[in-house]
C-alpha cells in the first residue's frame, strides 16, 4: 500500500468543535484514522469518536469493493488476523487497478481503513474497543446512542448509534466472531471476546422490546497489581501486608461487595502473593485472572453447544477436577451455586482457596452461603479464614473502590450456633483511611505454626510493607515485576531488603532476572 505522508497527504479525519460546546480532551485511539473528543456544554459531557469523512465517489468505491469482498473473503483460507489484513489489503489494490479508479493516497488509506473495520472488525463499535481509557460499553436498543463508561469522565453518552438490521446485524457477527451462535430461538449470548473483554448480547425484540442490545466489559490487558490497589487508596500497606502473609500461610480468603467494587481486581493483585512454585487452578466462567507463576492452570467454563446442555462444563465440572489434580491454591472467579459448597469442601480437606462472591456485608455473605442455592452447612464456614468486603463509593463526586472492612472467621458458638468473627481493618469514611480495630488471631496462629516470636511477625509485616511502599515509590507496578520481586522476597528475603536499603532492586526484576536464577 502506498506510504502516507500527513504533510503532502493532508489528515485523514478532522473535526471542528460545534457551537455551544467546548472541547475538554483530544486523543487518538487509532492514529492516524481515528481519535475521540470530549465535549461539553452547560448540561453534561459528550464523547465523540472522530473517524475519516469520504466523499460520495469515495462512498461509492468502498460499496463497490465491500460487495466485491462479500466472495473473496469466503474463497480465502487464512486464519491469522494478519495474514487478513495482508490479503484484504493486497486484494483492495488489486481492485482499484481493475476498476481504474483514480484516486490519492489519503483516499486509499480512508477506504482501506473502513473495509478493515467492517470486514475484519466490530463495525462502527471497533474504534471504541482501542480506546484505553474504556471500561464498557452498553448499546441500549435500535436508535439509542451508545453508553460508555470512561475512567475520567465516567458514563458518558457517545455519537455512535444503529438502525434496527444494522443492529441486529451486527450482534449475530459479534457472537459469530467470538465462535458463539445467537439467534431467535437462543437469543441471550455471554462470550470472551478475542481481547478477554466480556459480551453479553440479546437479539431483536422479544426479550428487549427497544431492540437488540449488547454490553461490552472491556479487558485490562495490563491487570491491577497491590500497588495500584495503593495508589487508588483501595488498601493501604498494612492491609496488603497482612493479606501477604495470609495468603503465603495458606489461609482461605473470600472477596465481597457489590456489582464494579473492585472484587475481582483484589483477588487477582492478592494472587500475585502466592508462593512462585506453587501449583494454582484458577477457575472462572470469564477469564479475567493474570497470574505470573509458571505452574499455574487457568479453567475457563463452557455454555453447551445445544439446547440439552450438551458439552457444557460448568464451573462446578472443572472444581470437581482441580480437586484430583492436587492443587496448593484454588482460585474460584466467583461462587453463586452448586460450586460454592465444593469450594468450602475443599477448603475443610486442607486446600487453600480464594473467591469472591456478591454481598454487600459481612451478615448477606453468611446468609448467601447458608441458603438456597448454596447451602454451605454452618460448621463448614469455619473453613473461611478471612472475609474482605468491597465497596464502590463516592468521595468528591468522584467514584472510587474502597476495602469497607476485613473480618477473620471464627468458630461456631456451640451454645447459639452463631459464627463468630473477629472485625480486623476498617474504612473511616470522613478522613478516607484505614483503621486497625482489632488483633489478628491468625497472624498469632501463623506465628506459633512457624516458631515466630511476636518481634519475628513484626519484622515480617514491616519488611512487606517496607517492599511495598518502595515498589509505589519507585512506580514499579507491573504484574510481572510485582510478581518477580514477591517471589524473590519468598526465596532471598535478607538480600531483597539489602537491595531496597541499597536502591538496587530494580537490577532484580528484569524478566531474565527470574527469582530462582538470582546469584548471591
Amino acid at each position: 500500500m502506498p506510504e502516507y505522508d500527513p504533510e503532502l497527504d493532508g489528515p485523514l479525519v478532522s473535526f471542528e468543535v460545534p457551537e455551544g460546546f467546548e472541547e475538554i480532551e483530544r486523543y487518538w485511539v487509532d492514529e492516524p484514522y481515528a481519535f475521540v473528543v470530549i465535549l461539553k456544554d452547560r448540561r453534561m459531557n459528550y464523547y465523540r469518536m472522530v473517524e475519516p469523512s469520504l466523499t460520495k465517489y469515495e462512498k461509492e468505491l468502498l460499496d463497490r469493493v465491500y460487495e466485491d469482498f462479500q466472495d473473496i473473503l469466503v474463497l480465502n483460507t487464512t486464519t491469522s488476523k494478519l495474514d487478513k489484513e495482508i490479503f484484504l489489503v493486497d486484494r483492495s489494490l488489486f481492485l482499484f487497478e481493475r476498476y481504474r479508479a483514480e484516486i490519492s493516497v489519503s483516499s486509499i488509506h480512508r477506504i482501506i481503513y473502513y473495509l478493515k473495520r467492517n470486514l475484519l472488525g466490530y463495525e462502527k463499535v471497533n474504534p471504541l474497543l482501542h480506546d484505553p481509557y474504556l471500561e464498557d460499553i452498553s448499546c441500549d436498543g435500535v436508535s439509542i446512542p451508545i453508553f460508555v463508561y470512561h475512567s475520567k469522565y465516567f458514563t458518558i453518552t457517545s455519537n455512535i448509534s444503529f438502525e434496527e438490521e444494522e443492529l441486529d446485524s451486527l450482534v449475530v457477527k459479534m457472537c459469530q466472531l467470538n465462535n458463539k451462535h445467537i439467534s431467535v430461538s437462543q437469543p441471550i449470548v455471554d462470550a470472551t471476546m478475542v481481547d478477554g473483554s466480556r459480551l453479553q448480547a440479546m437479539l431483536g425484540r422479544e426479550i428487549t422490546p427497544r431492540g437488540s442490545s449488547f454490553t461490552i466489559r472491556k479487558f485490562r490487558k495490563d491487570p491491577i497489581t497491590a500497588i495500584d490497589l495503593i495508589n487508588f487508596n483501595t488498601c493501604d500497606l498494612e492491609i496488603l501486608a497482612y493479606f501477604w502473609i495470609v495468603i503465603e500461610g495458606g489461609y482461605n480468603l473470600l472477596f465481597a461487595g457489590g456489582t464494579a467494587s473492585g472484587k475481582t481486581s483484589m483477588l487477582n493483585a492478592t494472587s500475585l502473593f502466592m508462593p512462585s512454585l506453587a501449583k494454582i487452578i484458577s477457575i472462572e466462567d470469564t477469564q479475567e485472572l493474570t497470574l505470573h507463576h509458571g505452574n499455574w492452570i487457568s479453567g475457563i467454563a463452557r455454555k453447551s453447544f445445544s439446547a440439552d446442555e450438551t458439552g457444557e462444563i460448568s464451573m462446578y465440572d472443572l472444581l470437581k477436577a482441580a480437586l484430583r489434580q492436587r492443587p496448593d491454591y484454588i482460585i474460584v472467579g466467583e461462587v453463586r451455586g452448586e460450586e460454592a459448597l465444593t469450594l468450602f469442601q475443599a477448603m475443610s480437606t486442607g486446600h487453600a482457596t480464594s473467591s469472591t462472591m456478591h454481598a454487600g456485608d459481612v451478615q448477606t455473605v453468611i446468609n448467601r452461603l447458608m441458603h438456597d442455592p448454596i447451602n454451605v452447612p454452618q460448621v463448614m464456614l469455619q473453613s473461611l479464614d478471612v472475609l474482605s468486603i468491597q465497596e464502590q463509593v463516592y468521595i468528591n463526586e468522584k467514584r472510587v473502590r474502597r476495602t469497607k472492612n476485613i473480618v477473620e472467621v471464627m468458630n461456631v458458638d456451640p451454645e447459639t450456633g452463631d459464627l463468630g468473627i473477629n472485625e480486623l481493618f476498617s474504612w473511616d469514611p470522613h478522613e478516607d483511611c484505614f483503621v486497625q480495630v482489632g488483633d489478628s488471631y491468625i497472624l498469632k496462629e501463623l506465628m506459633y505454626a512457624r516458631g515466630w516470636d511476636s518481634w519475628k511477625l513484626r519484622q515480617e509485616i514491616n519488611n512487606r510493607k517496607k517492599i511495598l511502599a518502595y515498589l509505589v515509590e519507585k512506580n514499579i507496578r507491573n504484574y510481572v515485576e510485582v510478581s518477580l520481586v514477591v517471589q524473590a522476597y519468598q526465596n532471598y528475603s535478607d538480600l531483597v531488603i539489602e537491595k531496597i536499603e541499597d536502591d538496587t532492586l530494580q537490577d532484580m526484576i528484569s524478566p531474565a532476572n527470574h527469582p530462582l536464577n538470582i546469584k548471591i
